[in-house]
């Protein structure tokens, strides 16, 4: 996988506002924010998209969902949170390093889309 936008900022080479960070995943707000909260939880093992991750990579992608969990909390969304995980450019996928974007406050339309 190729340098991103988002190994960078794990790597302090791009400021982020950081809301949390631990040995396996960083999460951080967003720049263009498409909700009151959005924030993006990304693991620090370089996996470019879902369809590449392996079966070792299970703990880390549970990992990355507990985390959005307790950010959603601490954000005062514990009850009303949306999880989106983009797989390839075809549906929307602009940066490819694996990332849960992790939105609330405001309504959400179903089917998404």
């Amino acid at each position: 996988m190729s340098d991103t936008i988002f190994s960078k900022i794990i790597n302090r080479e791009i400021d982020a506002d950081i809301v949390h960070e631990d040995d396996q995943c960083l999460a951080f707000r967003d720049v263009n924010p498409q909700a009151p909260m959005h924030i993006l939880v990304i693991p620090k093992k370089p996996i470019d998209m879902l369809a590449n991750a392996e079966d070792g990579d299970q703990a880390l992608l549970g990992h990355l969902m507990l985390t959005a969990r307790r950010i959603a909390a601490d954000e005062g969304y514990s009850d009303a949170f949306r999880l989106v995980m983009n797989n390839g450019e075809a549906v929307g996928q602009s940066v490819f390093h694996l990332h849960l974007h992790v939105l609330g406050g405001r309504d959400f339309a179903w089917p998404p889309g």
